[in-house]
């Protein structure tokens, strides 16, 4: 029996412990002119096209820390992250993005969508001007908490999956094992959604099929693409 087959014959058996929330706030988005939210029912069918952002805590003892993710929605791979002993902008958001310039490249990412709730680090004239010089667009939750649930998914599985069974005891330790647990997520972890890759393997499938195709016979191309349509023709789930 599986990982997750035995999670579900735990959750069908009413094993499920209950999770205790906590309601720790890591935004303030009070009197604040918001973007619209440009991913709601939007068909996602390429990497660089919808990133999406959160900002998480993490506790050490009794210090508080914060993680910042920005995960390609596409292919769920991180693409940029940062972690630090406050909410500041130059301590969150742009730190996290200057990584998705040098891992994707400034080219790349014209036109991409960056998709995040509605914490001033992602609407102050710092983050707001970065976004504008590579030409992407800004877009946030309207209303729900639900319209990031990717990003918030993900917040979890790096905290309770990787980071937290890592143990780190300081600041030091938590950047260098939130840089291994990236590397562990990004092309250790396969998604259901992937086809059972993961964000890596999928991405340089991606990219290995649109170098080679035409050089492949033409019952493989339309092979290939039958099954990268049946993944990529996809919405963003809106719960």
């Amino acid at each position: 029996m599986g990982r997750d087959q035995f999670e579900k014959f735990c959750m069908d058996s009413g094993y499920r412990i209950k999770k205790l929330r906590n309601y720790r706030v890591t935004t303030n988005s009070l009197g604040v002119t918001r973007f619209p939210n440009l991913i709601k029912d939007l068909r996602v069918t390429h990497v660089n096209q919808v990133f999406v952002s959160d900002i998480t805590y993490f506790d050490i003892g009794p210090d508080t820390y914060y993680l910042t993710f920005i995960m390609d929605l596409y292919n769920r791979e991180i693409a940029g992250c940062s972690a630090s002993d406050n909410l500041r902008t130059e301590s969150t958001t742009l730190p996290a993005l200057h990584r998705v310039i040098n891992e994707r490249g400034k080219a790349n990412l014209k036109g991409a969508i960056l998709h995040s709730d509605g914490g001033g680090q992602y609407y102050c004239n710092e983050f707001k001007s970065l976004t504008k010089g590579l030409g992407m667009i800004n877009s946030m939750t309207e209303e729900k908490v639900y319209e990031n649930s990717h990003a918030e998914r993900l917040n979890g599985i790096i905290k309770n999956n990787y980071l937290y069974p890592y143990g780190p005891t300081n600041m030091a330790s938590l950047k260098k094992l939130l840089d291994k647990a990236i590397l562990m997520y990004n092309t250790g972890k396969p998604h259901k959604a992937l086809g059972k890759l993961t964000p890596k393997s999928f991405k340089d499938t991606i990219d290995n099929e649109d170098n080679s195709a035409s050089n492949l016979p033409l019952s493989t191309v339309n092979h290939h693409n039958n099954k990268r349509s049946k993944l990529s023709n996809k919405k963003v789930n809106v719960i």
